[in-house]
């Protein structure tokens, strides 16, 4: 007698819900309202306190508005009259050479130390943190910390040591307080482009240095050869926007020179905002046109250089 077949249950069909034909498109369109209420009030606000208030401000560049009462339409004369003004010729000279500098030291100080803190050293995340702190402080406040050590802090200490050019302060001397702006502008400016530098180094591979160690290269063949060569993009990216920031240096200055002594240390938009107070309103949106053009320029040649570099990579 043979036994009975032993049927095994086979495996269980998965059962799937019918589609929805209007799932998709109802999702797609609650994203699209979603993104409409979000788009539309940042759009309206930007159009409103930007937009409009710049344009406004173009439309006074053309009259003799002095911020108050009657005006009268003048057409050029306020650009015309900005060529004869030393006020203005010395502001834009100081702001490039200022810019310029800063971006140089900013970026030669920021790339040592991210190449430090990338380093095998004791307690790096820790020396992270502290070397972030100046980005987080208002600069207001560091300018006016800052003045307060060239003006007593350092002329007590050179008295003590007996180092007599150091007694008197930076800031009062004419020739040189360019460089405490430098200095204060830089300190808060560089961790900015470390944490730029240090992305970038994190991405280079570490096969590369040993393989590199391995034949013999030095710290200095390596910087040269591996890691300058691959931050060269970082290099240009910190470039472009360190500059452009410092091309609308106010407050570190407001706060550590108030522009002086005299003009030495009077930038581009301290020169508009003075000119503000002074009834100069027309005057100087006529200033600040200029200046927005010469920003606009300065960044349109900034990315036809990168997008060349591209070009030529690729």
């Amino acid at each position: 007698m043979s036994a009975p077949a032993i049927t095994r249950p086979g495996p269980e069909r998965a059962t799937t819900p019918p589609p929805d034909p209007g799932g998709p498109r109802r999702r797609r369109r609650g994203a699209e309202r979603t993104y409409y209420l979000m788009l539309i009030p940042a759009v309206l606000l930007f159009t409103v306190f930007i937009t409009m208030t710049g344009l406004v401000g173009m439309f006074y560049s053309f009259t003799d508005y002095a911020g108050f009462g009657d005006w009268e339409f003048v057409g050029l004369s306020n650009y015309t009259s900005m060529l004869g003004d030393s006020r203005i010729l010395e502001s834009y000279g100081f702001t490039l050479w200022f810019a310029v500098v800063t971006t140089v030291v900013v970026n030669a100080v920021a790339l040592l130390l991210a190449i430090g803190l990338n380093g095998r050293i004791r307690w790096k995340t820790g020396l992270r943190g502290v070397y972030f702190i100046p980005m987080v402080i208002s600069g207001i406040v560091i300018a006016y910390v800052f003045n307060h050590l060239f003006s007593n802090a350092v002329p007590a200490l050179a008295t003590h040591l007996g180092w007599e050019a150091g007694q008197t302060s930076l800031l009062a001397n004419e020739s040189w307080a360019w460089l405490a702006v430098v200095i204060v502008t830089a300190w808060q400016a560089t961790p900015s482009a470390m944490i730029i530098y240090l992305a970038g180094l994190m991405a280079v591979p570490r096969d590369i240095y040993e393989a590199a160690e391995l034949d013999g290269a030095g710290p200095w063949r390596r910087f040269r050869s591996i890691t300058f060569p691959l931050l060269i993009g970082y290099v240009v990216i910190n470039t472009i926007l360190g500059f452009k920031g410092f091309l609308n240096a106010y407050d570190i200055i407001v706060g550590l020179t108030g522009g002086g002594p005299g003009t030495a240390t009077m930038s581009v938009a301290m020169t508009i905002f003075g000119g503000f107070e002074d009834g100069e309103y027309a005057f100087q949106m006529a200033n600040a046109v200029v200046f927005f053009l010469f920003t606009a320029g300065v960044s349109l040649l900034q990315l036809l250089f990168v997008r060349n570099r591209e070009v030529n990579l690729s």
